[in-house]
């Protein structure tokens, strides 16, 4: 990983003047929780030490000016920061949606230059964009606002951005995970006003290494595997005239099991199920970590993992019978520990990642078959990383 040094030396390079500032961000993993956030639900997230880095500097252009490493240059104009269509999906789209949401908050903006450098893997479950748009959204507010909003309030610009400029409908709980770090449990009760809590529980002295695996599957064509889940849920909360099915009484859901595998279908009402427990599972892990009880811990992440499987059912993408790398990815891995450490999907699911909980004594095995049978370099040990976003000294 290049140091601070090294970068100052490509910012200057690029821009023709040093940098003043530098921002760090992490990426995350999801730990138990699995699509419980769209629904209004609980989750356990953790910042993970795979960062994000954007040294910084004003200028006297008026616009800001983004050069992301190994991606084209991208401006914003300080004075055009309506949503624009035509960069849905574009970088250019999310840096004009953490400016404006910035503005928003008082700022008065001038110019500035923006190196960034990520090694938040993309596509790995671990909230990559996020992790860009809290980092933006940090930088912005050191120049433009000294430190007066808290990192609830990044995580809310960088949704923003990513909702209404890069056209990506999504819940808040990348955002959050990626400002804050540590471990936290979130309640998206109300989504606009999320509760977020620190978990004291120090990872690194459990005995354990979290491990994030690459299972070769693209994410690529399987958009409509995950509006499912969001629409079948959704046309089950509207039965119940909720919002969501944290609104939904689970004595009155199960009392309409009947009529409802009828309307929706039973992969609808199992997935439903799922989301119930799902939350139950997530005050279950918070508490057992909380009281140091780290087998609790493992069993309730495995019973999530099983659930995600069987249940909410985002393992194995329809049409794709003979292409089931996450199920073989998430067998192997079980089979490796042998009913020890923990074993889910990552994520979203159906493609991507999946996390596995690993002792120690058994990392380095673990990691060499899993990369002899999937690929070199398919394993990711990484540590929880305590905080989110932040400014770093600037190394002389």
């Amino acid at each position: 990983m290049e140091s601070v040094n090294d970068l100052r030396k490509e910012f200057e390079s690029i821009f023709g003047r040093p940098a003043k500032r530098v921002f760090t961000a992490c990426g995350r993993s999801e730990l138990v929780g699995n699509h419980t956030d769209h629904q209004h639900g609980l989750v356990l997230a953790c910042g993970v030490n795979l960062s994000a880095l954007a040294l910084a500097a004003p200028s006297d252009r008026n616009e800001v000016r983004l050069v992301s490493k190994g991606f084209p240059a991208c401006s914003v104009a300080l004075d055009a920061l309506e949503p624009d269509p035509n960069e849905y999906g574009t970088t250019t789209a999310l840096l004009r949606g953490v400016l404006s949401g910035i503005v928003q908050r008082g700022a008065n903006p001038f110019g500035l230059d923006i190196y960034v450098v990520s090694h938040v893997l993309s596509g790995s479950g671990l909230s990559s964009s996020a992790a860009i748009e809290v980092l933006l959204a940090g930088v912005m507010e050191g120049f433009y606002l000294d430190g007066d909003l808290n990192e609830i309030a990044l995580a809310v610009i960088g949704q923003r951005a990513e909702n209404v400029f890069f056209g990506k409908p999504s819940g808040l709980l990348d955002q959050m995970a990626c400002a804050l770090g540590g471990i936290q449990f979130f309640d998206f009760s109300d989504p606009a006003v999320p509760v977020a809590e620190r978990v004291n529980f120090d990872f690194g002295a459990s005995g354990h290494t979290l491990v994030i695996i690459d299972s070769g599957a693209d994410h690529a064509n399987l958009t409509d595997c995950y509006a499912a889940i969001t629409r079948e849920l959704s046309a089950l909360d509207s039965f119940f005239g909720a919002n969501a099915l944290r609104d939904v009484s689970e004595d009155d859901f199960y009392a309409s099991l009947p009529v409802l595998r009828r309307m929706f279908g039973d992969r609808a009402v199992l997935r439903a199920m799922h989301v119930f427990d799902e939350n139950k599972r997530v005050l279950s892990a918070k508490q057992a970590l909380e009281r140091n009880d780290f087998d609790t811990f493992l069993a309730v992440l495995n019973a999530s993992g099983e659930s995600s499987y069987t249940m909410l059912q985002n393992v194995i993408a329809e049409g794709h019978e003979n292409a089931q790398a996450v199920a073989f990815t998430i067998c192997y891995a079980k089979r490796l520990l042998n009913g020890r450490g923990a074993v889910r999907v990552h994520g979203g699911g159906f493609a991507g990642t999946v996390l596995a909980i690993v002792p120690n004594d058994m990392l380095d095995e673990f990691c060499a078959d899993m990369d002899r049978v999937l690929s070199p370099g398919a394993c990711h040990p990484l540590s929880v990383r305590k905080r989110g976003v932040y400014e770093l000294p600037l190394e002389d």
